[in-house]
């Protein structure tokens, strides 16, 4: 699944649209935050990591990578 599509399941699941989440991102961040702003970045995926953890964080969610298979060092 893309950062797109897994961000507007959890928009979808919370019943939240995205410019309730630019609101509440704006409030957070006090930076300007709009409906179009956010639905470019997802569309371009050109979202930043941080911009991705305060979606999280706003929504009752915790960012972490999960180990899917081992790690192997051939160094």
């Amino acid at each position: 699944m893309s950062v797109r599509k897994d961000i507007k399941a959890l928009l979808n699941e919370n019943e939240v649209s995205i410019t309730w989440l630019a609101l509440e991102m704006s409030k957070v961040t006090g930076k300007h935050y709009s409906r179009s702003n956010i639905s470019q970045k997802l569309m371009r995926s050109t979202l930043k990591y941080e911009e991705a953890k305060l979606i999280g964080d706003i929504l009752g969610y915790e960012l972490k990578f999960v180990r899917t298979k081992p790690y192997y060092n051939f160094s």
